[in-house]
């Protein structure tokens, strides 16, 4: 039997989101006592607050939050009185019941290739924050610092990888991908394989208007159009903040970037499939895949 903190881990390592919620405060007689728990995801759950009316009050209200992707904890109080009004059947308890309700969103994944001086500047600022963050480069020594970055809040991916297009392949719908590593033919081969994903929510790559220009004309004749290479942000960063020094530049680019995971995140949640294995939405021990990744 799965405790709340496991199907919350679950739902993270599937990249689905959901909602905790918890019972805060009891007034009188209730099924359950302060404190209980259940995670709700669109198409199961795990545990139970009680049953009834406020179960499935609490379950429909998670679930729209989780389809508007609403990131702000809620609070719904009921009472459990056969007078009180009720959409899934009468409780008569005596008591009433405050329910918090946490959202438990899906973290941004971003990807930085090329962990040199800009790269682990940059990753320094994100590893604290609630992401997948994947630091990828053709140069394992690079990687090597990447003990200083333990304390993080982010979980931590490290690839080092000779053709990182396999690599990026991989990577979620939805992911951030920083192109920035010691080489230009690297660069640009990962420039290639970003605008062929067609599934990421953004493409920054480091340089110049020079290497920029140069760089267009070839994706042109690889057979992209102006449309997509227009996908790629060249420069990256923000104009408020421009100077050479790596940690200026990671300072401008992580503003420019978390700015679009904020607004990324208002956006409303497409209805995801239902989860292999799934129980029906009433089952209170769904069942949640375990995650198979290697963390860092």
């Amino acid at each position: 039997m799965r405790s709340w903190i496991e199907a919350v881990t679950a739902l993270r390592n599937e990249r689905r989101p959901g909602v905790l919620a918890t019972i805060t405060a009891v007034r009188g007689h209730a099924p359950r006592e302060a404190g209980a728990k259940m995670v709700i995801a669109s198409q199961e759950i795990f545990g139970t607050i009680g049953g009834g009316n406020l179960e499935m009050a609490a379950m429909e209200r998670a679930r729209q939050m989780i389809a508007q992707g609403e990131s702000q904890p809620q609070s719904i109080s009921m009472k459990l009185s056969d007078k009180a009004p009720a959409k899934f059947g009468r409780q008569c308890c005596g008591g009433e019941i405050t329910v918090l309700l946490e959202p438990l969103p899906v973290p941004a994944t971003v990807a930085i290739f090329g962990v040199g001086n800009v790269g682990m500047e940059l990753a320094r600022i994100l590893s604290r924050h609630d992401l997948e963050l994947h630091l990828v480069d053709s140069r394992p020594e690079f990687l090597e610092d990447l003990p200083a970055l333990e304390s993080s809040v982010a979980r931590i991916h490290s690839a080092v990888a000779v053709i990182g297009e396999q690599v990026l392949s991989c990577l979620p719908q939805g992911s951030h991908v920083l192109i920035m590593t010691h080489d230009h033919a690297e660069d640009f081969h990962l420039c290639d394989a970003a605008l062929r994903h067609r599934g990421l929510g953004s493409i920054g790559l480091i340089g110049s208007s020079a290497k920029w220009t140069r760089f267009q004309k070839n994706l042109r004749a690889s057979g992209f159009g102006d449309e997509q290479i227009a996908a790629i942000q060249c420069p990256i960063g923000i104009d408020q903040v421009r100077g050479k020094q790596p940690a200026v530049i990671a300072v401008s680019v992580a503003a420019d970037l978390l700015a679009r995971i904020t607004d990324a995140a208002k956006q409303p949640v497409p209805s995801p499939e239902p989860a292999l294995n799934a129980e029906p939405a009433l089952n209170p021990e769904p069942a949640l895949s375990e995650a198979k990744m290697r963390i860092v």
